[in-house]
């Protein structure tokens, strides 16, 4: 460990390097700024593409937390409502781990942490998709350091993972005979693999082609090691002996069972046996999900598997200008188009960039090159790769289809960085993550259950001559790390890790340097509970508006629990008025009983090139005995367009209340959301 002395100096850095946030989070959020200001790490770097994504990505973060009301967020995979969801909640639990590994570095714990709750709690549903939600969980531990909330759901987290071992799914469960976990690769949210095109004879793939995947495996390896290590923050050592053993039997019979040595690789295994596929042969080809185990630390090192990482910068075979395949163009029916929604082409897995494997692949790489030394020195994959890696998944979210915005969408031709799937629930999608590989892989952020802070930044450093990343909240500290690989940037050279705002390590070079940190608890949580949230358009409480024949869809918007400020026409979300005449309006929220209400948080849109404007002014009425009145002693921030304008009132008990405005001649006003606090 290489430690700087001398506080003086440390005060100089600081003062020269600290960023600014007020600066950086109006230049990328506008007048949503003070959402993120206190809430997330701000990164600054010489990869300019990586820095913008970096914030791009924080706002897809908080576009997709929904407020529930009482049973507090959850984050969302689409901004739109899609049929597969589990109803009225908008839940999709396979892009969980991702939602968790991102949130994990958000200042305010409370979305995880309302998120991890939801999971597990009445309402959850947990076979909808393979999951790794328990992992999800500890990774978030491993950042914060808060046992109380990462075991809080620790006997459901049992529950869920022995309920993966019934032989009674249909779409996924457990081999005895095996000793593995079997999925159906839709229920694994990858429809159209070998395995499934493959167990239709090439005919579709959309269903069916069970298989011993090494990805529903790697996820219960995961998610055992999970709950052994949750129970030990207990000392529950029964539990954790118990799922030590489970993992240590998955890991076994994994790497005896699915690492073929003709491929070199991690591959499937079929469950499913007819005509056209046996039972326990392996599939034909290699697919990304190959490198799934490494996500999750799951393979030994030892330079047998480290061969399976040569395919990877393969040209002829995952590697293509644009992205990373899912799976090589070898295979007879690799990128056939085979579904569709209408004319538009639908989601598969033989060929196309998916962000979703994108991001397994690079966390798993980053795992190889942090700490698999054996696998490593064979030199297959260097830290220039994962930048490189990391910046081509960057690229991708400038979308070539919308102007060349930043605009992630589902899944993308690798040949040409183009998106494949661009349907009307695509934009800003959210089955990925980026922010995590940006401050645990680039930056080298370890995070550990100890009283240690490591960092190894893998950063290039011929490519990234700078980068600081700041405010990250670390077992209750405010960590920062910073490269500057000449000093001409922030006056020092080197690499330098601070806590509390003091240095305490440094070292020449971009290398694995570690500092002694204490556990403290973080800010606590502060949740206010809004009132008006509903997600049923038909159940209390409701929204109205003093337009006749209003889009009854668009009016339940402005209470639904979200809020984006994008523009683009597919999410657009809240209600519209008409274009103003002079006249005042109201949208007006029922209760089913009196309620207590004190405050609001109103969400305007504009857009001047769509006709969209705040209003001047706006006042809250109140219904109480019989009629409509100013609420008492009102404070009205001014409008706020594209962020959140907040008003105030005397607390009052009321079945009824409205927000009043007019918006400007000829313009019209969406109303994002009308949420309102006891």
């Amino acid at each position: 460990m290489n430690c700087v002395k001398g506080l003086a100096w440390a005060s100089i850095l600081l003062q020269a390097a600290a960023l600014d946030a007020n600066a950086i989070t109006t230049q990328y959020f506008g007048n949503d700024a003070p959402w993120y200001r206190d809430r997330i790490p701000l990164f600054e770097s010489s990869a300019s593409d990586i820095q913008d994504v970096y914030y791009y990505r924080w706002n897809i973060f908080r576009a997709h937390q929904r407020d529930l009301g009482a049973d507090g967020y959850i984050s969302t995979e689409f901004l739109n409502d899609v049929s597969w969801q589990t109803q009225p909640w908008a839940l999709l639990i396979d892009a969980t781990n991702f939602h968790l590994r991102e949130g994990r570095w958000c200042r305010d714990r409370r979305f995880k942490d309302d998120y991890a709750n939801f999971l597990y709690g009445a309402h959850k549903n947990p076979y909808q998709f393979s999951e790794s939600m328990a992992d999800g969980v500890w990774q978030g531990y491993l950042v914060d350091g808060v046992a109380e909330s990462a075991t809080a759901n620790l006997d459901a987290m049992q529950d869920v993972f022995k309920g993966w071992n019934t032989t009674t799914m249909s779409t996924g469960g457990y081999d005895t005979s095996k000793d593995l976990y079997w999925i159906q690769p839709l229920t694994d949210a990858t429809e159209y693999t070998i395995a499934s095109i493959d167990a239709s004879g090439g005919a579709d793939g959309f269903t069916g082609g069970n298989a011993f995947r090494p990805s529903i495996n790697s996820y219960q390896y995961a998610n055992a090691l999970a709950i052994a290590n949750l129970a030990k923050l207990l000392g529950q050592e029964d539990v954790a002996e118990e799922y030590q053993q489970q993992a240590a039997d998955i890991k076994k019979t994994v790497q005896g069972s699915l690492w073929n040595s003709t491929f070199e690789h991690f591959i499937d295994r079929y469950k499913v046996d007819n005509k056209y596929v046996t039972y326990w042969d392996f599939i034909r080809g290699r697919e990304l999900v190959g490198y799934v185990p490494w996500t999750h630390d799951l393979p030994d090192d030892t330079e047998e598997f480290a061969q399976a990482w040569k395919h990877l910068l393969d040209s002829e075979k995952f590697a293509a200008a644009h992205g990373l395949r899912t799976n090589e163009p070898s295979y007879e029916y690799y990128m056939r188009q085979y579904r569709y929604e209408g004319t538009q082409r639908e989601c598969q897995w033989n060929g196309p960039a998916w962000p979703y494997q994108t991001t397994q692949v690079l966390a798993g790489l980053a795992n190889l090159l942090d700490h698999y030394n054996t696998s490593t020195a064979t030199g297959i994959v260097t830290k220039p790769d994962y930048t490189n890696l990391l910046q081509q998944y960057a690229k991708l979210h400038y979308n070539p289809e919308r102007g060349g915005v930043l605009n992630l969408e589902e899944d993308y031709d690798a040949e040409t960085g183009s998106p494949i799937v661009g349907l009307a629930r695509s934009p800003h999608y959210f089955h990925s993550g980026f922010v995590d590989l940006v401050l645990s892989g680039l930056v080298g952020i370890r995070p550990r259950a100890d009283d240690v802070l490591e960092v190894n930044p893998l950063a290039d450093p011929e490519v990234v001559t700078y980068f600081r990343a700041e405010r990250i909240l670390y077992h209750g500290h405010d960590i920062a790390v910073q490269w500057d690989a000449t000093g001409d940037h922030y006056g020092t050279s080197g690499l330098v890790v601070e806590v509390d705002g003091k240095v305490v390590s440094s070292a020449p070079s971009l290398t694995r340097i570690t500092a002694s940190i204490t556990r403290e608890s973080p800010p606590a949580i502060n949740r206010p509970v809004a009132v008006s949230v509903q997600l049923s358009s038909t159940s209390f409480p409701q929204g109205s508006v003093s337009v006749a024949d209003a889009d009854t869809d668009a009016v339940h918007a402005a209470i639904d629990g979200r809020i984006w400020f994008f523009p683009e026409s597919d999410v657009a979300n809240g209600w519209d008025t008409p274009a103003g005449n002079g006249s005042e309006l109201w949208y007006q929220i029922g209760f089913q009983t009196s309620t207590q209400t004190s405050s609001a948080e109103i969400a305007f849109f504009t857009n001047s090139t769509q006709g969209f404007d705040v209003p001047d002014k706006y006042s809250i009425q109140v219904y109480k005995s019989d009629k409509w009145s100013e609420a008492s002693n009102a404070n009205y921030s001014s409008p706020v367009a594209n962020g959140i304008t907040h008003a105030s009132w005397d607390g009052v008990d009321t079945d009824k209340i409205r927000v009043v405005f007019t918006p400007p001649d000829g313009k019209k006003v969406r109303l994002v959301e009308f949420k309102v606090f006891g």
